[in-house]
């Protein structure tokens, strides 16, 4: 049973799955996977971040599942999957490819979603061969490859050594996040969000974030802070989005940016103003529209039967050309 204490209802309250499957890596740990809408439709795999779960991603199954088969599994450790003593960038990508071979077809494609530590997941598992067979499309959301703690402005300091010390000890911190009160929602929608974000998302990001057990945030934490993936971004050669926040302290523009540079083939890059790290809960729309989008070109190469629109009013999206030899 999933230790997260989420939203009971709204958008936000995760879905009951068609089936759940327990699937295990390569090393033997137990991931916690969910299926949604109909066997046979085109198919979405989302890898969710740091301290989430499948819940982060209720509003995108939720309109998703009409006409998609959407796959959404808790990274080790997080929500219903135990925790494992192998905590790496290695693990992430094992697991990817076990989900991936546990639930589709031999040579069946799907766009797979990574937001956060989901993205950082898809560039792990970016040269796997399982991933190269079952991948047509990726969308990384609010994610980045490296410098994660260099670059990020979760503390109000100037750019330096002195904010790099914080926030390392910050990410890495083994404190209990506590229960879920006004005071840490503020702390948490300064760090993760954007200032205009809903109190009905706050909630239920907190909700999801404080279920993460402090001994994972704190395993993980470590994980992030050594990131180096520059190398898995150059290998991911199959067509890829880039969706990001303007408002984003925890992994700010200059990521996007890098990414859309060093992405043999990107094929688009979308700023959302005034959005922050938690862009799923955040831009439902945008995020969801940008997957279906993705599934059209890459999947089905025609609208699915509920299509959605794309973007929301403000939003920039802006193509980008594939790399030659992409």
């Amino acid at each position: 049973m999933s230790r997260v204490a989420s939203v009971a209802g709204g958008p936000y309250a995760p879905p009951a799955p068609a089936r759940t499957l327990r699937i295990a890596s390569a090393d033997g740990a137990r991931l916690h996977v969910e299926v949604h809408g109909p066997e046979g439709a085109p198919a979405v795999v989302l890898s969710h971040g740091w301290t989430c779960s499948t819940a982060f991603w209720a509003a995108q199954i939720r309109e998703l599942a009409t006409d998609h088969r959407v796959i959404a599994y808790d990274q080790r450790g997080h929500g219903s999957s135990p925790a494992s003593s192998a905590c790496s960038t290695t693990a992430l990508a094992d697991d990817l490819e076990a989900v991936l071979a546990g639930t589709l077809a031999p040579g069946e494609k799907a766009v797979v979603v990574g937001h956060s530590m989901g993205g950082m997941t898809v560039m792990a598992a970016a040269s796997r061969p399982r991933f190269a067979e079952h991948a047509a499309a990726v969308l990384l959301c609010s994610t980045g490859s490296s410098r994660l703690v260099a670059e990020a402005r979760v503390v109000p300091l100037g750019a330096g050594r002195v904010r790099t010390w914080i926030t390392g000890r910050v990410i890495g911190s083994r404190a209990p996040l506590g229960p879920v009160t006004p005071v840490a929602k503020r702390v948490l929608k300064y760090a993760t969000m954007g200032a205009r974000s809903a109190p009905h998302m706050v909630e239920a990001c907190a909700r999801i974030v404080h279920a993460c057990p402090r001994a994972v945030r704190h395993a993980w934490g470590g994980v992030l802070a050594a990131l180096d993936l520059d190398h898995g971004v150059r290998e991911l050669r199959v067509p890829t989005a880039v969706l990001h926040g303007a408002a984003d302290r925890l992994t700010p523009s200059v990521h996007a940016r890098a990414l859309v540079a060093a992405l043999p083939h990107c094929v688009g890059l979308t700023e959302l103003p005034g959005i922050g790290h938690m862009s799923p809960v955040e831009a439902p729309g945008p995020v969801t529209g940008k997957i279906r989008e993705l599934v059209i070109t890459y999947v089905t190469g025609s609208t699915p039967g509920t299509p959605a629109t794309p973007g929301m009013s403000g939003s920039r999206s802006t193509p980008v050309q594939a790399k030659e030899g992409a």
